[in-house]
């Protein structure tokens, strides 16, 4: 199985709208998960990022069909950072002990997601911004 943007963002979208969804209507779920005591606080924090999660399975799914450029460029840089941020925090939160290992889980997929969107990000020699303003000029 050949790993292409489009399998890629179509899988990531899915994933995106799974934790929209989870994050929306069953916080607690996954705070349960990782030893987190749900609270007031942590839904209304847990709803409104699930607002953040819905927006980027939109922007990936929309996507999906997108050839190599500047834009498509910057949505897979934005979603690696995203799942490099999530990934280190998780990692610190467990290391600080406010988490269970379980939360290792998440990290895992997100250093996963990562490297597959930097695999595919950087299989095209037209993705770089540099190559792209060459071929404009």
């Amino acid at each position: 199985m050949k790993l292409n943007f489009q399998g890629l963002a179509i899988l990531s979208a899915l994933v995106f709208l799974v934790l929209a969804l989870t994050w929306m209507l069953a916080p607690d779920l996954l705070l349960s998960d990782w030893g987190v005591e749900f609270t007031s606080s942590a839904g209304l924090v847990s709803r409104r990022a699930a607002a953040l999660y819905a927006g980027i399975a939109v922007m990936l799914f929309s996507a999906r069909n997108a050839e190599p450029s500047v834009g498509r460029s910057a949505l897979i840089k934005g979603v690696v950072v995203a799942c490099f941020m999530l990934a280190a925090l998780g990692v610190l939160e467990f290391k600080a002990g406010n988490a269970t290992p379980r939360i290792l889980i998440a990290v895992f997929i997100e250093l996963a997601f990562m490297l597959a969107l930097l695999y595919v990000g950087c299989g095209h020699p037209a993705q770089s911004d540099t190559s792209h303003r060459r071929r404009k000029a």
